[in-house]
């Protein structure tokens, strides 16, 4: 304004500062609310400031944090994503993204995301420890994954056995590491063991479908028509 003063220019003036004003009021009550653990609100008021700041990584990182604590962990890698774009060398956005795709069971994508964050700073610790469990995890299923396709049945149940030891902390493992095995048994003819492991997954996901055939397949050994 001080360089070229009009009224034009003062009135655009006005409204980015009136505008600027309403944001850091925004911004305030967003730490607020995260501070009181009222992640909704904080996701709201965080949406409203994203639509005009849309470049800001702190903020993207802050509402991914919310979306975490909400239980809606897509929302959180989309952010995670975009704020490792626009900070540089930001191994803990990389990391994030790794540790909710292997809480959510997907493996091999937090061992592709956790390899990034290595290539920032081999030295990171976070990165290091959990790219080594990922790392064990993922040779584990895919062994046990390759043994089934030669028939290797009794190779396969014992490799799932081991990720269900490497990955005690997070369900979903054991709970696909069942579903395999429960898929072997059926296949080697061990109906009676097939049946009991097959119910065991139905019990924890009753909409599983492949338990359901692996499981119809053991009944069908069994003579069991009706179940």
């Amino acid at each position: 304004l001080k360089s070229n003063p009009s009224n034009n220019e003062e009135k655009e003036a006005q409204t980015q500062l009136t505008k600027s004003d309403e944001l850091q009021r925004l911004h305030s009550q967003a730490l607020s609310a995260y501070q009181q653990e009222d992640y909704k609100a904080a996701i709201s008021l965080l949406d409203e400031i994203l639509a005009v700041c849309v470049w800001d990584a702190e903020l993207r990182e802050l509402r991914a944090e919310c979306y975490i604590k909400e239980g809606e962990p897509s929302k959180a890698i989309s952010d995670l994503k975009a704020a490792a774009k626009l900070k540089n060398d930001n191994t803990e956005a990389f990391y994030k993204i790794s540790r909710i795709y292997y809480q959510l069971g997907d493996h091999e994508l937090s061992l592709s995301e956790v390899r990034e964050c290595l290539k920032l700073d081999q030295d990171h610790k976070q990165c290091f420890s959990l790219y080594k469990q990922v790392k064990k995890l993922n040779k584990q299923i895919e062994s046990a994954e390759e043994f089934i396709r030669e028939g290797r049945y009794e190779d396969a149940i014992n490799k799932y056995d081991s990720v269900m030891k490497t990955e005690p902390e997070v369900p979903i493992y054991a709970t696909r590491a069942k579903e395999r095995i429960c898929h072997s048994l059926s296949k080697n003819q061990q109906a009676p063991e097939a049946i009991k492991v097959c119910t065991e997954v139905l019990q924890l996901e009753p909409t599983n479908v492949n338990a359901l055939k692996d499981r119809a397949e053991a009944y069908l050994l069994e003579d069991l028509y009706e179940e």
